[in-house]
Order: C-alpha cells, then sequence, then structure tokens
C-alpha cells in the first residue's frame, strides 16, 4: 500500500507519541510508525515512574523547557482524564560545590525556583529515614515530583488518535528518502509519503541517520525496585521526596515507596555500553547486591528484597545534552531524542518543538543548546 500524510513519526517511545499528539491537536494528518508493540519495554520510555525537576543541575537553560513540560503534562492529564503527576518534593544531596548540589542551586537562584539549603542535621530531622554524611547538603525543592511514565505514553498516544493520528505498532521502517521536497518510508508493510518526517528512534537513530555519523554511545542502565524493610511507612511518598545524591561513587536516584512499587533505585551517571540490539537484559546478583548496598547507605532499610528489575537504554550525547535538529541535506527531516537519559521529563514540551519545527518551520522555544552543530554536524534548526 502506498499512503500521503503531512507528517510522519517514526519512534512511537515517549518523544514520537508527544510528537504526534501535538499535530494531532493541530489538524495534522499524521501517521505513527513503532517497530516494537505499544508500550514496549526494549528502549528509554517504560517504567512506572520518572522524576521530573526543575533546578536542574545540567544547566539552567534546561529550566523554561521544563517550565512549559509541567503545563503541557497537566493539559495533558486533563485531557486524558486520568492523574499523570505527583508532588513528592525532590532533594538534591552532596558536598556543597558538587555538580548535583551547586548546579541544582543555581538554577534554581538564576529563575527563581521554591528552594531550601539544609544541612545534614536539618536533613535527617525533616527526612528521619535519611542518613546523610556531616560535611553533606541538600537542596530541597518542594514542588518537583514523580510522573507516571507508562501513563503518560498511554495518554499521549490516547490522545493522538483521538484527535485523528494514525498509529502503526510492530512495523519497523526499513528506510527513507526524500521525495522532491517530501519524504518516502519503506515498511514491511508497505511505502508511505509525507511533506516532513520526525524521527525520534531513540538508541535506534543511528541506524535511521547512519550518513550523519552521530557520535552517540549507548548504555545499559539498571533499576530495582526494593520492598522496604518495617512496615512503618518512612519510605513512603509523602513522608519522603525523591532523592538524588552525589558521592565519590557515582550519582544515584532513589524514588519514594509507591504501593505495589517499592522503592525504585538505580545509578544515574555512568551504565554499560552496548547497543541496542546487544543490550544486555538479564541482571546479576552482584549488580542487585551492589545496588541495595548503596541504597542502605543513605536510607536504612530501603533495600530489602526484590521486586523486580528493569533494564532501559540511556543514549548519550558527548556533552550529555539533547539533539533537536534538521537534517542538514533534508531540511524536511526533523530529529531528535538522544536525550542523555534526562529526557523523558521534557518529551511534552518536545513534541511541541518537533511540531512546531515539522508545521512552521521554527519554534519559539530557545533550543540553540541542542544545535547538533555543537557537535561538528549539520546545522541548526
Amino acid at each position: 500500500m502506498s499512503e500521503r500524510y503531512d507528517v510522519i513519526v517514526v519512534g512511537l517511545g515517549v518523544m514520537g507519541a508527544a510528537t504526534a499528539w501535538q499535530l494531532a491537536k493541530r489538524g495534522r494528518r499524521v501517521l505513527g510508525l513503532e517497530q516494537f508493540t505499544r508500550g514496549h519495554d526494549r528502549g528509554s520510555s517504560h517504567g512506572r515512574t520518572r522524576i521530573i525537576r526543575a533546578a536542574y543541575y545540567e544547566s539552567p537553560a534546561y529550566v523554561p523547557l521544563v517550565r512549559r513540560a509541567f503545563t503541557l503534562w497537566n493539559e495533558l492529564a486533563a485531557e486524558a482524564g486520568k492523574p499523570l503527576f505527583l508532588r513528592t518534593g525532590g532533594l538534591y544531596l552532596g558536598q556543597p560545590a558538587s555538580e548535583l548540589v551547586a548546579g541544582s542551586r543555581q538554577s534554581a537562584e538564576t529563575h527563581g525556583i521554591a528552594h531550601e539549603l539544609l544541612d545534614a542535621q536539618e536533613l535527617m530531622a525533616r527526612f528521619p529515614a535519611l542518613r546523610v554524611p556531616y560535611e553533606m547538603v541538600g537542596l530541597y525543592e518542594p514542588d518537583a515530583g514523580l510522573l507516571y511514565a507508562d501513563e503518560c505514553v498511554g495518554a499521549l498516544l490516547d490522545c493522538a488518535a483521538q484527535h485523528g493520528a494514525t498509529l502503526r505498532f510492530n512495523e519497523p521502517v526499513f528506510r527513507w528518502q526524500a521525495d522532491g521536497a517530501g519524504i518516502r518510508v519503506e515498511t514491511a508493510q508497505g511505502q508511505y509519503s509525507a511533506d516532513r518526517l520526525v524521527l525520534t528512534a531513540g538508541a535506534w537513530i543511528g541506524h535511521l541517520l547512519a550518513e550523519l555519523g552521530l557520535p552517540l554511545t549507548i548504555w545499559r542502565i539498571l533499576h530495582v525496585h526494593f520492598a522496604p524493610e518495617g512496615d512503618d511507612g518512612r519510605f513512603d511518598a509523602g513522608h519522603l521526596p525523591f532523592v538524588l545524591w552525589q558521592d565519590d561513587s557515582g550519582i544515584y536516584s532513589a524514588f519514594p515507596a509507591l504501593p505495589g512499587q517499592g522503592v525504585k533505585f538505580g545509578r544515574h551517571d555512568t551504565g554499560e555500553p552496548c547497543t541496542a540490539e546487544t543490550v544486555r537484559r538479564t541482571v546479576t546478583d552482584e549488580e542487585v547486591d551492589d545496588l541495595r548496598y548503596q541504597l542502605n547507605r543513605y536510607l536504612p532499610g530501603a533495600g530489602g528484597s526484590v521486586l523486580w528489575s528493569l533494564t532501559c537504554l540511556y543514549t548519550m550525547t558527548p556533552d550529555h545534552h539533547f539533539i533537536i535538529d534538521r537534517h542538514p541535506a533534508y531540511p524536511q527531516v526533523i530529529y531528535a531524542s538522544p536525550c542523555s537519559g534526562h529526557g523523558f521529563k521534557f518529551a511534552s514540551a518536545i513534541g511541541e518543538i518537533l511540531a512546531d519545527l515539522a508545521t512552521e518551520g521554527t519554534t519559539s522555544h530557545d533550543i540553540a543548546l541542542f544545535a547538533a552543530a555543537r557537535l561538528g554536524i549539520g546545522a541548526n534548526a
């Protein structure tokens, strides 16, 4: 079969789903193509929860974008008729001059984000589950929280379809090519044409843009859901915020216990190098024991028995910032989503940006930080 659309979106993880939603809301004829099943666990978007935070240690430049993302997640929740966000507060622990604490403080002070800076004694008095070395401090952001990740992706897909988007799963893209000012996409089921192509294929983006030689590294990331010891509720959301900490061993994230989910915990700053095809999905006892040890150092008793573990993929750029840009040879092709392990929270806003670029040719969002030209590739969007 051969069908024509205004925009084809390849990859229906959170970035592609958000783009399809935005485009369909604008009345565009949209085709979304996904190589796996709906809500699959092979990429970077699956799981029960993701952190969303505005005191952004990575750079103050992200703050306007995450604020817009908050607004759009709320709009999506209203449209879908279901809660997608849980306000838990967020806590960032480390030495005062650490990247995590100093960077979060810079973003908070630059953009007027509500926050408190607490010493170790104040932290343990406020949050009794914590054990904090005396030399550490914590920046507390009361309005941060958790997105219900699987529910977010599902809501984006449902709402995109309700606005008229055609979404096809289990349909991998073999190739795409320019077709005059438009594009043509080939899959096992047929060929599709469109005026614009948006590629949001995560760890598979390098295959679809092989000619660009994107300098990407893929990490296997492990998270474990632990059942806390005891039943006094000290690890529960409402008593404990999510906690990120940085020490000599790395940067870790601990989520407060939620019903049926326990405490989710993992390391954020590094992972096992892999490819999307060769990633190791098995989890060893040694890996679990190491995470349990790290968790119990700061939250004693949080790392009890294992409820389940999950692996996902971080697709990393050299500077750990996103790429959002046009193909240098084919301006009708827009690509995004190598988000370096911190993109989910922004997806609602990135979908808006990609829809802007596909329909208007430009966006009011400042995306200069994400231009591929900084990596020696192509032209700025």
